[in-house]
Parts: C-alpha cells; structure tokens; sequence
C-alpha cells in the first residue's frame, strides 16, 4: 500500500525510478503572505560562497539553516550549523510530519528575492541525508517551476512542476539516486518566494 495513499490531496506525480508527491493548497495554520512577509523579515538570511569546479561564486540566493543541536550541513563546500527552532518553523514542522509520517530535524530555507535567483540542478545526496532521504519541501511566495531531469536517461526530457504559494512537494525512496531539481532564473520581474525543505540529517 502506498505511503501516502490516505492523503486523497497528495498526487504521485509519475515518474520512473522516484516517488515524488504534490499537494498544491497544504494549509500551514496562517494565511501565506503572512508567514512569508515573517519569514523574510525576521530569518538571519546568508548568501553563501560556493565552490564549483574550483572556482568560489555567491549563491544566486539566499539561505538558512534550522534545526536540532548537531545536524550540521556541508554541500557544495559549503558548512551550515544550526540554528534555533523558531515557533513560527516548529508549527509548519509539525503539520508537514503529520502528512508524511516521517519526523524531521532540521530545515533549510531558500529566499529567491526575484526572477534572477536560482537554484543550479543537484541531487540532495549527502551522506548525512542517509541512502533514501524523505524531504518535504514547502513553498511561500511567487510561484517557480521546479525542475526535475533524470541522471539516468540524459535525453528523457525536463519536467516542470509548478510550485505554488501554500503548496507541498514530497520527495522520497530513490529519488535522489535517479534525478537532479533545481529552479531556474526567470526572463520576467516576479515576486520574492521562500522554499522551506524539511530534512532528517543522521547524527
């Protein structure tokens, strides 16, 4: 039987090789554009230094890092520690485990300010996220296709997900083994988006 099968607004979108769940209007307990407006004014944003194929460029983004004492982060060359559980993280925390029935201890939030941020095609498969990570990622603000490309088949074409404001999208079993996501720049000026992405870092 399947995980999510009892949520009757979580679609499996159909990919093979991957379990990937969408539910576009995931209530969070506060209007959006309250919690969003909260997140980016009170998060002690970091725009971080990346290296890639030895060179060190600025993230066309901006992030942070939450969660329980000990779940550090390293990607890209890149050290995040924890800090605090906020109320306002704890709330969407709890609501996003009672959907998925997997606990999560640790969170990062990505703020896209505009259409020029982004995020690069990646795999979230650091040996802290264990073989078969589940992350749950919920989004705030304009919305962003998401883009998901198989490591596999390299001529299968891109799919786009369209993440709305208030929505939730579920990525587990051997998603991170067979697919790259990432959110590319956009053409057109749009509105700020934040992207919480709940995570079990093994510690």
């Amino acid at each position: 039987m399947d995980l999510f099968s009892a949520f009757t607004d979580l679609e499996r979108i159909p990919l093979p090789g991957a379990e990937v769940y969408y539910q576009s209007s995931f209530d969070i307990g506060l209007p959006h554009d309250v919690i969003l407006k909260r997140l980016i004014d009170e998060v002690p944003w970091r725009q971080q230094d990346v290296k890639l194929w030895g060179k060190t460029f600025k993230q066309p983004r901006l992030v942070a890092w939450f969660g329980d004492e000990g779940t550090a982060y390293r990607y890209s060359g890149i050290y995040l520690s924890p800090l605090p559980w906020t109320d306002i993280l704890i709330g969407i925390k709890r609501r996003v485990e009672s959907v998925t029935k997997n606990k999560f201890n640790s969170v990062l939030l990505n703020y896209y300010r505009d259409n020029n941020d982004s995020m690069g095609m990646h795999s979230d498969d650091e040996k802290e996220l264990g073989h078969n990570p589940t992350i749950a990622s919920v989004s705030l603000g304009a919305e962003r296709p998401l883009l998901l490309k198989s490591k596999r088949i390299p001529e299968s074409r891109t799919i786009k997900i369209v993440l709305a404001s208030g929505s939730l999208l579920i990525m587990k079993g051997e998603t991170q083994h067979n697919y790259r996501h990432g959110i590319a720049k956009e053409r057109q000026a749009i509105g700020p988006r934040v992207n919480l992405t709940f995570r079990t870092i093994l510690v």
